[in-house]
């Protein structure tokens, strides 16, 4: 069976690049934008460690290296989960509008 996803990388400076992108071209790989990718996987369980066994035997990954997979699972709904890594603070924390309390200064 095969499954429609989508991988974002971020594999940090010196991270193994040509390793992922190994794996991606092997399998086809659209590209859409900086890191992430379209890919038609190939699994017979499993499509989460599927993709996570296939990227760990062609990747050398370290503590720094996250990979994102998103996916439409057996109901049909979007999934997301992180194969390699985890969440961190996102860069754009504290630029958005929040709104403050009014305050009222008297002389």
């Amino acid at each position: 069976m095969e499954k429609a996803i989508w991988v974002s990388f971020d594999l940090g400076l010196n991270g193994d690049y040509e390793g992922m992108y190994g794996w991606l071209d092997e399998h086809k790989a659209n590209e859409c934008g900086d890191n992430f990718a379209f890919v038609r996987y190939p699994f017979s369980k499993n499509p989460v460690e599927a993709v996570k066994r296939g990227i760990k035997s062609r990747v050398t990954l370290d503590k720094r290296s996250r990979i994102y997979m998103i996916y439409l699972n057996d109901e049909g709904k979007m999934k997301g989960t992180f194969i390699f890594g985890a969440r961190k603070q996102p860069p754009w924390t504290g630029y958005g509008a929040t709104a403050e309390e009014e305050s009222i200064d008297e002389p």
